[in-house]
This record gives structure tokens, sequence and C-alpha cells, in this order.
């Protein structure tokens, strides 16, 4: 197959290795400060994902050379294991099981808000530099 290109899948699995580890470790930290009645943790991870993930697109494809090698293993493996759907999907599917609608409701309105205006942040300060 041609499209696959074998260093950009490693920095891919590598990547993806190194943010999975980081959101493991900094969902627990942020659990630990902030409390585990919400999923602040998650929240968290998601929105500084979503901040880094606008910066470093606007500094892949309109500041510095597009080097495929990095953007993929930054992007895709690094934030794309850093950033989950899942987690946020099943935390929200809890709290409505057990009852707590509002929180359910304020973790989606909450998780969808702040990640776009983050990710628009990280656009934003990438264009302005």
């Amino acid at each position: 197959m041609s499209f696959i290109n074998v260093n950009q899948i490693a920095a891919i699995a590598v990547g993806g290795a190194l943010g999975s580890v980081m959101r493991y470790a900094m969902s627990g930290w942020v659990g630990i400060m902030a409390g585990r009645h919400f999923p602040y943790g998650t929240l968290a991870v998601n929105v500084l994902g979503s901040l880094a993930m606008g910066f470093l697109f606007v500094l892949f494809t309109e500041r510095l050379s597009d080097n495929v090698i990095w953007r993929a293993g930054l992007l895709i493996g690094v934030l794309g294991g850093f950033t989950t759907f899942s987690s946020f999907s099943i935390e929200t599917l809890n709290l409505i099981e057990q009852g707590d609608i509002l929180k359910a409701f304020v973790n989606v309105i909450a998780s969808v808000m702040l990640c776009l205006l983050a990710t628009w942040i990280g656009v934003v300060v990438a264009r302005s530099i």
C-alpha cells in the first residue's frame, strides 16, 4: 500500500503511547486536586489537548515546514492518545445512570464549548506569533 509510511506509523505509535500516559497522569492529578464527583480530569485533558491541537496545527500548516512525520506523531499520536472522547462519553453516561442529569448536561456543554474555545485560542495564538 503506497499510502502507508512506516516512519509516520512509528511516530503515531510512539506519540500515542506518550499521549496516553500523559492523559492518565494529568487526569489522575486533576482528579486528586479537584475531586472525583465530576469528570474534571477528562474535561481538563480535552480542553488542554484542544488548545494544543489548534496551536500545533497552525504551526505545522502555516508557520513551519509541514513535516509529515512530526505532524503525525504530535497531532495524531500524542494528542490522539492524550484527548479522549470515549472517556468523556462513558463518564457522561455514568452521570446520567446515577441520576445526575444536570452534571451530565454541564459536562457535555462545558466539554464542547471549552474545547472549541481552546482550539480557537490555540489557532489565534499560533497565528499571532
